[in-house]
């Protein structure tokens, strides 16, 4: 169904559209070799796209979270594998943006401006075995004068290919908190990371999500961008992490079906399966698979903007909803692509045809963080108001501002 959009949303969709159809012409070769988009990038970084989420004063585009959303549904109709890997850019960057408006912090405008002009490409980089929702991490933090040594192991490296700094996290036995996780800054290249090639995988291939270790990796004082206290939620990290990441990699996997939708559209047209009963009803299940998940992270945009989500709920009652916004997302976007290729039928089957890919690529998402089992072990412990961890509460500079 058409959206009703703003002229802004408008204008940036229209600029995802561009490169998603532009994307989608090279999408199944870097499937095939599993090979990164590099070139993608660098059409990204000349139409601004790599600077959507920064604020125009700074010189972005100031796209908020729910353009964001709108964006990275259209950019991941004609290419998953992209969508997915720049979501690791543009969406801290949005996170970075809402803490500068709050907070005026000018370290963190020097990182907006230099995504605004390409010269910084960012990547989110925690994940890691045995431990998907940040809570604690087997990374381990050594203090040592003017910082900290630190080495572990790291799985899931999206757009570790390409990105000039990431961030990641590490646990420190701090004398005064106890056990700390600590969030850190560091360049693409600093001595003692190695990425290690493990990136042989189903779908999603062209994010090449490689693994990679830390060895004695020293990292500043003041690189140390956040800290909480170990198996807590953490409300700073829900206003960001949670609140902007769980819509926006829904929206990827929403983009793809999406996209699988309108190939189904486009073929049932030309082949004469639209005049199918059956295949009509198909159709009108997907459509409301689509605008389904569409209104779960409208809501939760708004939820974002107001502040209510983060500043008003409880941290255990907004982790829950920002997580639904991934579930309902992905889970709907399997099950449109499921429809997509029973209308099509068995030419869908074939890899000359984009709707493979997509049904490859789509799978990925109901088991990313919160996969679909720890989705439903926080519902359901929710629902009955049995608290899974302590809560850090909001700092004041982070609340939103009258």
């Amino acid at each position: 169904m058409e959206q009703c959009l703003t002229p802004r949303q408008r204008e940036i969709v229209a600029l995802a559209g561009r490169l998603a159809d532009e994307f989608a012409e090279r999408a199944a070769e870097h499937d095939r070799d599993a090979s990164f988009p590099f070139e993608n990038y660098e059409r990204m970084r000349e139409e601004g796209y790599l600077g959507l989420t920064v604020p125009e004063e700074l010189g972005g585009m100031g796209a908020g979270l729910y353009e964001l959303i709108l964006a990275q549904e259209r950019l991941a109709a004609g290419d998953g594998s992209t969508a997915l890997a720049v979501n690791m850019h543009v969406s801290p960057i949005g996170q970075w943006a809402s803490l500068w408006r709050a907070s005026g912090d000018e370290r963190l405008a020097d990182v907006l401006r230099r995504a605004a002009d390409g010269r910084l490409v960012y990547a989110s980089m925690s994940a890691e075995p045995g431990d998907p929702i940040l809570m604690s991490s087997t990374t381990r933090a050594e203090p040592v004068e003017g910082g900290y040594r630190v080495s572990g192991r790291k799985i899931f490296g999206t757009e570790s290919a390409v990105c000039t700094e990431f961030s990641t996290r590490a646990l420190v036995d701090d004398p005064e908190r106890g056990p700390t996780v600590i969030f850190f800054r560091l360049p693409r290249e600093v001595e003692g990371m190695t990425v290690k090639e493990t990136w042989d995988v189903m779908g999603m291939r062209a994010t090449q999500s490689n693994d990679f270790e830390l060895e004695d990796v020293f990292v500043p004082e003041e690189d140390v961008f956040h800290r909480y206290p170990a198996n807590h939620f953490d409300a700073t990290m829900l206003k960001t992490v949670w609140g902007w990441a769980m819509p926006t990699f829904g929206a990827v996997y929403l983009g793809i079906g999406a996209g699988a939708l309108a190939f189904a559209r486009e073929f049932s047209g030309r082949t004469g399966k639209a005049d199918n009963a059956q295949v009509q009803h198909l159709f009108a299940e997907m459509e409301v698979l689509l605008e389904t998940a569409r209104a779960v992270l409208f809501r939760h945009a708004q939820e974002m903007e107001t502040g209510a989500l983060y500043a008003e709920l409880p941290v255990q009652e907004g982790m829950a909803r920002a997580v639904l916004t991934k579930y309902v997302a992905t889970n709907n976007a399997c099950a449109i692509v499921d429809r997509a290729l029973h209308a099509v039928g068995g030419a869908g089957y074939f890899r000359r045809f984009p709707l493979e890919r997509m049904y490859r690529d789509v799978r990925a998402g109901p088991i990313m963080p919160y996969s679909n089992l720890e989705a439903h072990d926080l519902f359901g412990r929710t629902s009955l108001g049995i608290e899974i961890a302590p809560a850090v509460p909001l700092p004041v500079e982070h609340r939103p501002r009258d």
